[in-house]
């Protein structure tokens, strides 16, 4: 069951900010998400947190600075996903500005798993780096660190992942989420972490006097790295308090003037987008699912070198492969899809958003010995939104070691990690691996303990996670005047920075139902009427017809069509208001 709950807006707070020169729509949203003065929307490079407050950064950039003096070899081990690609070019671009020798290594993700593992030292180890450093990982890779230092390899560790009862024995650490770290910002990236790391060590090289006229070398300007940071941010869909804020505003100023990595760029003009008009949505759906794709499918390499290299052909042609693989995980991942919703009705649900899977299960369990083990966690996101509920989704792992690999998505109210920990407690020995966040969370078991683990997922679930978290309740901004139902305000809209935590205004209001075709056998076009004024609307995915009347949650769009764009409805929900 979804329900409906508008925000609440304090009408005082409101009128200051219009006051203060705020849009009077814009007004209303931001006083809905908490904002009270107009400087909190203040998006200017200075009021970003300064990397000395980051707890071990000024130790990492003596670390690096260190190393570039004496032109030891560091090795970059990055993550496969998009926040790790882009950490890893940020920290590629830069290190090289500032005259270092650094490579990078990402794991291929069927082979290895995830973070940094004893094998892949082994592996890093053959090109002999005097210094590791991971992005996006490392803050579980005990035993990988360890086995560096057998190898007298030292390790910087760069992350943003909850650490576990273990630090590795690593030569820094810096992770605004370890302990003793009072940093303001405990939502960073990986990517916003090695940005960070990165300012340490220039103010740490100009100390050195190492960009003055006798050195023969200019200051790098690190805000050229920027639409990489709001990129990873973005896609790793962590909470964008005002720091994260920041960082996406300054990287979408830079991709709209046109000042962006030649990657970025080849992929908004693969995916037919105009880097003039991005926004966060654009971030989010359309380039960091081109990137991620890379790691599903193939190997992650691929959309390094896309962000890494400066040649506009190269990165087109790689951009250009990296589209495909994504419409060939979009198929995979449709088929999968089908399959875990075939699952669930078998297990006695009718795969709707009220129904409980597996004998009622608060927490859900699917696997099929046939999916790909890339596209697992997107499938576990979609059965998340269905049924809401918190969803492991696994495949079989690399070799016949009997392994399964899950990949966990959850919903507010269960923190997903900490419900995996719990299970590691009660059933010792179950779970080989696992690590995560509070939405998000990965887990490697045996495939005959899948039972177990079913059964003890869905226990803790039913206790952590409270009956009123169990009903979908979609927060909206109210209803929207008539007069806003134009490009201006959508154009208005996009323009501002919106993401996890701080959601893009989604409206409610009452509708007739002029018309309504289905368009691919599954979208929902509709033709609607509010007062005197019709709309164009639709709904993607729809699971029933509405009727003649219609309650509707949606965000204003622009819809562009043969070069015509009007405004148009982007439904989420559609409830009949006399049911």
């Amino acid at each position: 069951m979804t329900t409906l709950h508008s925000r609440r807006v304090s009408p005082r707070i409101q009128w200051q900010l219009e006051q203060q020169g705020l849009h009077p729509l814009l007004a209303r949203i931001y006083a809905a998400r908490g904002i009270v003065m107009r400087h909190e929307l203040d998006y200017d490079f200075p009021s970003l947190l300064p990397p000395a407050r980051l707890t071990h950064a000024g130790e990492a950039a003596v670390l690096l600075a260190d190393a570039i003096a004496r032109q030891a070899k560091i090795l970059i081990v990055a993550d496969y996903d998009c926040d790790g690609a882009t950490a890893c070019a940020v920290g590629i671009r830069a290190l090289r500005a500032f005259g270092a020798r650094v490579d990078y290594l990402v794991p291929n993700r069927f082979t290895y798993g995830y973070g940094l593992s004893p094998d892949i030292v082994d592996l890093a180890a053959k090109s002999s780096p005097d210094l590791i450093v991971t992005v996006d990982n490392g803050i579980a890779s005990v035993d990988g660190v360890a086995r560096a230092r057998e190898l007298g390899i030292a390790t910087l560790i760069t992350d943003h992942h909850l650490p576990g009862d273990e630090l590795p024995a690593a030569a820094c650490i810096v992770n605004p989420n370890q302990p003793g770290c009072d940093f303001p910002s405990k939502a960073l990236a990986g990517v916003g972490v090695m940005f960070y790391v990165m300012l340490a060590l220039r103010a740490e090289l100009r100390q050195r006097d190492c960009f003055s006229a006798a050195s023969g070398r200019s200051e790098p300007k690190l805000a050229s790295l920027l639409d990489l940071v709001a990129l990873g941010t973005v896609a790793d869909v962590v909470k964008l308090d005002h720091n994260n804020r920041v960082l996406v505003s300054q990287g979408l100023q830079r991709i709209r003037q046109g000042r962006l990595t030649p990657g970025i760029a080849a992929i908004f003009r693969a995916a037919g987008r105009t880097p003039a008009q991005a926004s966060s949505s654009d971030l989010g759906f359309i380039i960091g699912p081109r990137l991620n794709a890379a790691g599903r499918l193939a190997d992650m390499s691929l959309g390094i070198e896309c962000l890494i290299t400066d040649d506009p052909g190269r990165a087109m042609n790689i951009a250009q492969q990296l589209d495909a693989l994504n419409r060939e995980r979009r198929e995979i991942e449709a088929g999968m899809q089908e399959q875990a919703l075939l699952l669930i009705e078998k297990a006695g649900a009718d795969a709707t958003p009220s129904a409980d899977p597996h004998s009622a299960a608060v927490g859900v369990s699917l696997f099929d010995a046939d999916w790909h083990q890339g596209v697992v966690g997107i499938v576990a996101a979609r059965i998340k939104e269905r049924l809401h509920r918190p969803v492991f989704a696994f495949a079989r792992g690399e070799g016949d070691g009997g392994e399964i690999k899950g990949s966990g998505r959850s919903v507010p109210g269960l923190h997903l990690r900490d419900a995996l920990d719990l299970v590691g407690k009660r059933a010792p020995g179950l779970l080989l691996r696992f690590g995560g966040h509070a939405m998000a969370a990965g887990v490697t078991i045996r495939e005959c303990d899948l039972p177990r683990f079913r059964e003890l997922f869905a226990q803790v679930a039913e206790e952590l996670l409270a009956p009123a978290d169990r009903t979908r309740t979609l927060e909206t901004d109210g209803g929207l005047e008539s007069g806003y139902y134009s490009i201006a305000t959508a154009r208005l809209l996009e323009a501002e920075v919106w993401g996890q935590g701080f959601p893009a205004p989604l409206f409610e209001d009452e509708f007739v139902v002029e018309s309504q075709r289905i368009l691919k056998d599954k979208h929902l076009k509709l033709r609607l009427r509010k007062g005197a004024q019709r709309l164009d609307a639709i709904q993607f995915n729809f699971s029933h017809p509405p009727g003649n009347t219609i309650r509707a949650a949606y965000r204003l769009a622009i819809n562009d069509y043969n070069g015509v764009q009007t405004p148009q409805l982007m439904i989420e929900h559609i409830e009949n208001p006399s049911a």
